[in-house]
């Protein structure tokens, strides 16, 4: 039988630090919506550890979506849902009512559109008071963190020119255009940021 696990050496760096983060962050109960998540690694080491957590994974990828099903499937948590196959353009997410959202590593390999409407959509299907996680590399104040973040911007660009690593102060303006503040920057390992943003009463 095929094993569709697909693996992710980011993934298993960077998982730990943050879910120091997530434990802060997220509350101890409720829904979560994991938005591009990518081969499942994240969901169910995040889901395993915060077990008051109903985990929704999501990712606009078939294959992507095999590797969440088959990760889910070995670890055999009962808190983490079948896939969604989720675009952040299409108007319905499929969920709605959400104590939370995290996004890892998404925004600068997508379009700017992709960013601005995660956090519309996020906005919209937020309880009050609930959380928007982001984590990646950016820019602050207009500059690179880090050399090693300027070469990988670069190699991005090349990939696709809408694409690069974003500037932090616009990222947290399309949050408070969309009713989220952003309550906490926490530098992270390897030249990256994790954004915790909570959505406003009203």
């Amino acid at each position: 039988m095929t094993d569709s696990r697909q693996h992710s050496p980011s993934a298993e760096r960077n998982r730990e630090p943050i879910l120091a983060v997530l434990r802060e962050a997220l509350p101890a109960s409720g829904r979560v919506l994991e938005i591009a998540s990518g081969t499942g690694e994240h969901a169910i080491c995040f889901a395993g550890a915060l077990p008051g957590l109903d985990w929704q994974p999501s990712d606009a990828d078939a294959q992507a979506r095999e590797s969440i099903a088959a990760w889910t499937a070995h670890a055999g948590l009962a808190n983490v849902r079948a896939p969604l196959a989720l675009d952040v353009h299409q108007p319905d997410w499929g969920v709605d009512a959400l104590d939370a959202v995290v996004c890892i590593n998404m925004i600068h390999i997508s379009l700017w559109s992709a960013a601005q409407a995660l956090f519309d959509g996020a906005g919209r299907r937020l309880v009050d008071g609930g959380v928007l996680y982001l984590y990646g590399p950016y820019r602050r104040g207009g500059a690179h963190t880090a050399p090693s973040n300027e070469a990988f911007d670069q190699w991005l660009k090349s990939r696709d020119p809408e694409w690069g690593v974003r500037d932090m102060e616009a990222v947290v303006a399309l949050g408070d255009t969309a009713g989220l503040t952003c309550e906490r920057v926490v530098a992270m390992p390897a030249n990256n940021f994790s954004l915790v943003f909570t959505k406003r009463a009203g």
